[in-house]
């Protein structure tokens, strides 16, 4: 690496540098143990990760940040509200309530692409006024509409008046820990039986439509399935997978072992079985990762934190699976047309995509998962303040991500996740360095706030300056 790459890779992550800087430098002043930070964190990440997530596919379609989120959130809290009164509990009740929230957001998403595509080039402020417009409906409803025009019997909700909802509502004997909770030998039973039926059902629907069955995988997958799900019988594995959280050190170890397997047979398939070409400098760069982090466990501090930090698995399976889903969005025809719709609307026009409807799909994606990451939140915070907690949002979530090196233009899995890490570091150990350097932990959070939300400032500016460079270029 050459003087003027190494100068083009501190330009380009600048950011991110920064905030490891601000992050160590935090964490050495706050006098804090490992263990304490990395068990903070990691209750963090479970909590917001997957709202961070949920702001990749409008940045995919061209729209930038997506502050509409907190509209995706309004809907969860909707939801929560409902099932909470209808004294729904436990996974059952989680579940409920995400398919309550889900049309909901559907409907907004909906609603607020509509809007986008007559504003078009400045969905990040309408999405944050709109934000505002919203949040005054919904104080009316939870204000007024509840308890005055529906008519709610609850002490334990409403106000003594019997109209309007209390300011907290405690979720502990509703919701609370109810995805965090689920042990992973649910997780393999239910898993089994729903690939199971997903089988069935594409080979039926095939059949019906005459398309070819390729039995021969269909089997495979179904024998896999099945062995998965006959090793959970086996005691010892049974125990294991009765746990609902894993120790931080266990994850990990299991994940080093997962990467570097699925690496080293993703290179004996493409490039010996299959013979195709094959990026086997990436698969060494993995692997080597995989070693780095595996041997980092072997330091007693980092050993010390690990041990005494749990994974939710569920939880965790989630953010998982909206990171798949998004980079599997990327293949479809419908991934293709958002980053088309993203890179040019006038190229997209052309080549006979539908502009309007793609960006409308994409706001009601981000919209749903954004209700779904508002419930993962608050059944582990594990009460409900009913007229704040939507508010801070979008900021929170956008600012994460800015900070895990992404742009208006540009955010990836990579960058939602880094980005988590390094805000909610900072979260955690600058209110700590400000009381050990100054005795007051305010000063540390006003820091934190002012540098956190400066990116927000600073990334709007540095969009809005590439686009007149744009149009005066154009």
């Amino acid at each position: 690496m050459n003087k003027k790459s190494i100068k083009s890779f501190i330009f380009e992550n600048k950011v991110v540098i920064l905030f490891v800087l601000l992050c160590v430098g935090g964490f050495i002043a706050s006098n804090q143990s490992l263990t304490f930070v990395m068990r903070e964190l990691v209750t963090r990440i479970g909590r917001n990760t997957f709202l961070v997530l949920a702001l990749i596919i409008p940045v995919l379609a061209g729209m930038g940040m997506n502050f509409g989120i907190v509209i995706g959130a309004m809907a969860a809290q909707i939801a929560i509200f409902l099932t909470t009164y209808w004294g729904f509990v436990g996974i059952s009740g989680f579940l409920l309530t995400v398919l309550l929230a889900t049309p909901m957001a559907i409907f907004f998403g909906f609603l607020v692409g509509k809007l986008f595509n007559k504003i078009k080039g400045s969905e990040m402020i309408g999405g944050l006024v709109l934000g505002y417009f919203a949040d005054g409906f919904y104080q009316l409803l939870f204000l007024f509409i509840f308890g005055g025009i529906i008519k709610i019997n609850s002490t334990t909700l409403m106000v003594p008046t019997g109209i309007g909802v209390k300011n907290t509502i405690d979720l502990k004997d509703t919701v609370k820990y109810a995805l965090d909770s689920v042990s992973m030998l649910t997780i393999v039973e239910v898993g089994f039986f729903v690939v199971a039926a997903l089988v069935v059902i594409s080979t039926i629907l095939k059949v019906v439509q005459k398309q070819a069955v390729n039995y021969k995988k269909t089997g495979m997958i179904l024998v896999v399935a099945a062995v998965i799900y006959g090793l959970s019988f086996v005691p010892f594995v049974e125990a294991f997978l009765s746990q609902d959280k894993l120790i931080l050190l266990t994850a990990l170890e299991i994940g080093c072992v997962v990467v570097a397997v699925w690496n080293i047979l993703r290179l004996i398939v493409q490039k010996f079985i299959l013979k195709k070409e094959y990026n086997l400098k990436k698969t060494i760069v993995n692997l080597i990762l995989v070693v780095i982090v595996y041997g980092l466990t072997y330091i007693p501090a980092v050993y010390e934190a690990t041990v005494a930090t749990t994974v939710p698995v569920m939880t965790f399976l989630c953010i998982g699976g909206l990171c798949v889903f998004n980079n599997l969005l990327l293949r479809t025809k419908l991934g293709q047309n958002m980053r088309t719709v993203g890179q040019s609307r006038v190229v997209a026009n052309a080549a006979g995509i539908n502009v309007d409807r793609t960006r409308i799909i994409a706001m009601i994606l981000s919209t749903v998962l954004a209700s779904w990451g508002q419930l993962i939140y608050l059944q582990n915070i594990g009460t409900f303040a009913t007229y704040g907690a939507h508010t801070q949002v979008g900021t929170f979530a956008i600012a994460a991500i800015l900070v895990g090196g992404a742009s208006v233009q540009k955010a990836t899995n990579r960058q939602a996740i880094l980005g988590v890490i390094l805000f909610h570091t900072l979260f955690i150990v600058a209110p700590l360095a400000g009381n050990e350097l100054f005795g007051n932990p305010m000063i540390g959070e006003y820091f934190r706030v002012f540098v956190s939300y400066g990116v927000i400032a600073m990334s709007l500016a540095m969009h809005a300056w590439k686009s007149v460079k744009k149009k005066k270029e154009a």
